[in-house]
């Protein structure tokens, strides 16, 4: 068998279809585990008549599937058949992707508490925060608090008329803090910069009510933030230099480096390195 064949009577390789994921699960499953019947059977796991009606769908619609008959299938029938076949979170998003669908409502991860990257974050010896889908602060270390300290430390001033639950929101401090140009280098255009990289990061949410009040508000609140809005410029969130003048400080460089934690993909973890080191 040629490297581009796998197990299956030699076929060539191809990506795995998800009907054959769906019998590949149907025949791991136990009946009794659904209340069913164990009986006799010519084979073991769920026959695809249980299966369609666990999933509330037609034995018929539920054997083309299975057998590739279909081309597509719908976001209704693949959520009926996550739920029916109880998949794990893992097992939900694999179907989706093999199905070229997006999931509209994916199951939130187990211990998704963002709060317990706390402990990673105060291990960091450099400045470090977390920011969440909306690029609010919600985790920071003391190194961060002193580097930021109009924003995330104690010279933090709430922005008058923006909204009380955005008051640690990165964009709200650059657009809307009177002292934000002074501190970051090339303000300009790294300001520019961020709209053009939060409109890509946040994509996917443009009918998200809080997004829509939070560029609202910051539209209201700045001219600046307004005019790069409109702009439509998408950039990816990159690393690379970045140039700070603290009050008593002088300049300090660093290389940025942002990641998403593996459980907490919405989240943002930036970690700025000192460019001396």
């Amino acid at each position: 068998m040629s490297s581009r064949e796998q197990a299956g009577g030699g076929k060539p390789y191809s990506r795995l279809s998800p009907g054959e994921f769906l019998r590949a699960r149907r025949d791991r499953l136990r009946p009794e585990e659904f209340g069913l019947p164990r009986g006799r059977r010519r084979a073991p796991g769920l026959r695809r008549e249980e299966v369609a009606q666990l999933c509330g769908i037609s034995p018929t619609w539920y054997t083309w599937i299975e057998q590739g008959r279909t081309a597509a299938v719908s976001v209704a029938t693949l959520n009926a058949l996550a739920d029916g076949l109880r998949l794990s979170r893992a097992e939900r998003a694999y179907l989706f992707e093999i199905s070229s669908r997006a999931d509209p409502a994916p199951p939130p991860l187990e211990d998704s508490d963002p709060r317990r990257l706390m402990a990673l974050v105060r291990a960091i010896r450099t400045p470090a925060y977390v920011l969440d889908r909306h690029w609010d602060a919600i985790v920071w270390n003391r190194s961060a608090a002193e580097l930021f300290v109009d924003w995330l430390g104690k010279g933090a001033a709430k922005a008058k008329g923006f909204p009380v639950p955005h008051e640690r929101n990165l964009l709200g401090y650059v657009f809307l803090d009177p002292r934000a140009p002074g501190f970051i280098a090339q303000w300009e255009e790294r300001s520019r910069r961020l709209v053009a990289e939060y409109r890509a990061d946040t994509a996917s949410s443009g009918d998200d009510p809080v997004r829509q009040s939070l560029v609202h508000s910051l539209c209201e609140a700045s001219h600046a933030f307004d005019a790069a809005w409109r702009s439509q410029r998408v950039l990816s969130r990159e690393g690379g230099t970045r140039v700070f003048h603290p009050r008593g400080r002088g300049e300090c460089r660093y290389e940025q480096h942002t990641l998403r934690p593996a459980q907490h993909s919405e989240l943002k973890l930036t970690v700025l390195v000192p460019a001396d080191t």
